[in-house]
């Protein structure tokens, strides 16, 4: 298989990028934001194209899908550890490819009319494809540098992208609380691949995730020099997954995670939905090999329960906020542990890799639907000019299409029968109950409150009060409610997939089987949660306040997040700034400066004194040629007569 133009899939939204950077005040904004719905255009249709050929006809080989990789040398340090740039073509690639251009393109298209009339219309267009061209490269790396490389222009892309408003001090601070926080998780990140690249002499993911079933070949030779107990080989694991679990928002890492709705709203679908935050489980995937063998998958059970905490973390957390953004960042956070946790109860070979397989499935199915979520949310914004939901109620009757699509997805995530949603959840819960019950527990109980918050949100908006307002709300244009319709279709039917003979950890697939029972207690906490929502939110009553006034200290610290950000500003500002921070600042000022100063002053002092030595008069030097001969014959004199 020929692979040679995938390269343009990244490439096009890259000159794009260039085109509308460079000439931006001299492209009008009408043609800025069809050169760049034409460019991603260009890059989906490369990317369907891919994986038509990928999965249906040349991508399996004697029931196994190879890996396609074409590159060329970059750069060398040894005969052995080098950097590639090319593409990998693999399962989980070309997926990726068709999540991100499908959510960009209509990202893209949703944002002509959403961001018509902006001043910085071409600019927004320019950094949109600069995000998508940078988790394209992430998603076709073909090693760790490589993809680290793509891993850090995301974290700039984001950065422009929630900053887009550089007059709104929220919006500034938003952009530099994301970038400082997932520096941080990047730094463990970038430890890990030099780990990885001293120990293994490679770079390489192909490499590095040669292994056969029963867990011999390279990785054996690299886990056993030991650290504190564990081998240097899953320390590394852990810091890259520390680097993930910045990008994807996992406990502690999540705090940028909210503020970053100060962005505009196709800038969340876009970070939230199919790019930014699923770096991290991509990077988990890509490496699942590596997780899962060495020492027994000791880094692997890390991330189940970091995943698996998160999500019921953030669910919590969601069903006490009131701006609508919010409630969906925090389920954006709770699915992606979703995905996480699948990551870590899965095992490698047919159908017990179910949970490798679940997750890829979820990061598909959550990437639609939740894309339709916040263009939803994005169309009400744009109706009522808020966002918040005691601005909100009734829109049902001014809004039918943003009605109907919005409660397309609120199914999907609650994981009604027969959305994309139930199938891919349940995969999860079924992973989860067949290797760790305490995990499955808490999937199951993060189910039901997901439910309960998406409808509290859809009935909040939609139902509810009838509020009135000042004008009256009106239906979006076609180009912000037809990325909606496109994205409902998917979010109702993308889950008859049979995706587990496409996407597997073994690359063989398998038969996948819907467990009745675990999906008949899943659809029921979940029914239970939309019903609870239903008494509490479709009607205008006060059960909200007696139930979060019986909730009291409970209810105030959910609301408050938990206090997580002011931990941090405690231990940033109190501790590291003041305490540790000031103290060295006021030594280097007195002692370090004060020292180097006290020189250069007393330089000042003993030049000024001995400057009239050099007067540029002849007669002075000549004296002090004479007056120097003199001296020096005296002591000579003195010398030899003594």
């Amino acid at each position: 298989m020929d692979v040679t133009y995938t390269i343009l899939i990244p490439l096009i939204p890259l000159a794009v990028f260039l085109l509308l950077g460079i000439f931006s005040q001299k492209i009008k904004p009408a043609v800025s934001g069809i050169i760049g719905v034409a460019g991603l255009s260009t890059s989906a249709l490369l990317s369907f194209y891919t994986a038509y050929q990928y999965f249906f006809v040349h991508g399996k080989v004697d029931g196994v899908y190879q890996a396609i990789v074409l590159k060329t040398t970059w750069m060398n340090f040894t005969d052995t550890l080098k950097i590639d740039m090319g593409v990998l073509i693999d399962p989980i690639s070309v997926m990726m490819l068709i999540v991100v251009s499908t959510v960009s393109l209509m990202v893209h298209i949703y944002s002509r009319g959403y961001m018509k009339g902006d001043d910085g219309y071409t600019r927004f267009f320019a950094f949109l494809s600069l995000f998508s061209f940078s988790m394209f490269g992430l998603v076709l790396a073909t090693n760790l540098f490589q993809i680290y490389i793509f891993w850090e222009l995301v974290g700039v892309s984001s950065f422009l992208l929630i900053g887009y408003y550089y007059t709104k001090p929220s919006a500034v601070s938003a952009a530099k609380k994301a970038f400082i926080v997932t520096r941080f998780a990047d730094l463990g990140f970038l430890i890990g691949i030099l780990i990885i690249g001293f120990y293994t002499g490679t770079f390489d993911f192909e490499t590095l995730n040669a292994v056969n079933p029963e867990g011999e070949g390279l990785l054996l030779n690299w886990a056993s020099t030991s650290f504190m107990g564990l081998s240097v080989i899953t320390w590394a694991l852990i810091l890259m997954f520390m680097g993930g679990a910045g990008k994807s928002a996992m406990f502690p890492l999540h705090i940028w995670l909210p503020d970053a709705m100060e962005g505009p709203t196709p800038v969340s679908a876009l970070i939230h939905a199919a790019t930014m935050v699923v770096a991290g489980v991509y990077l988990v995937a890509r490496l699942f090999p590596m997780f899962y063998f060495v020492e027994d998958g000791y880094a692997l059970n890390v991330v189940a329960y970091v995943g698996a905490f998160s999500s019921l973390f953030a669910a919590i957390i969601a069903i006490t906020q009131t701006d609508i953004k919010r409630v969906l960042a925090f389920s954006t956070m709770s699915q992606i542990g979703y995905m996480m946790l699948a990551l870590g109860v899965s095992k490698y070979e047919g159908h017990d890799g179910l949970g490798y397989m679940a997750s890829m499935f979820h990061l598909f199915t959550h990437a639609m639907f939740k894309a339709l979520l916040f263009l939803g949310a994005g169309s009400v914004i744009h109706a009522v000019h808020s966002n918040y939901l005691k601005d909100m109620g009734g829109l049902r009757k001014y809004m039918p299409i943003t009605n109907i699509t919005f409660l397309i997805a609120a199914l999907a995530i609650a994981g009604f029968p027969l959305t994309s949603g139930f199938f891919s959840k349940d995969e999860i819960l079924v992973a989860a109950f067949e290797h760790n019950k305490l995990i499955y527990f808490s999937g199951v109980l993060v189910a039901g409150l997901t439910a309960f918050y998406m409808f509290r949100l859809y009935f909040g908006i939609f139902w509810g009060k009838d509020t009135q307002y000042k004008h009256a709300p009106h239906e979006s244009p076609l180009s912000m409610t037809l990325p909606l319709m496109l994205l409902a279709f998917i979010s109702l039917f993308g889950g008859f997939i049979p995706f587990s003979k496409y996407i597997s950890a073994d690359r063989a697939g398998f038969e996948a089987h819907l467990n009745y029972p675990l999906a008949a207690v899943a659809v029921s906490v979940g029914l239970i949660g939309i019903a609870l929502a239903w008494v509490f939110y479709k009607k205008e009553n006060n059960l909200a306040d007696k139930f979060s006034n019986a909730f009291g200290v409970f209810y105030k610290w959910t609301y408050h997040k938990f206090y997580i950000d002011e931990v941090y500003l405690f231990v940033t500002k109190k501790i590291i700034f003041n305490l540790i921070a000031a103290p060295i600042a006021r030594f280097d000022k007195k002692y370090v400066d004060g020292t180097m100063e006290g020189i250069g002053n007393k330089t000042v002092v003993i030049s000024n004194k001995i400057k009239g030595m050099q007067s540029g008069k002849v007669q002075d030097y000549a004296f002090g040629f004479v007056a120097g001969v003199v001296v020096l014959a005296m002591v000579f004199i003195y010398l030899w007569t003594n």
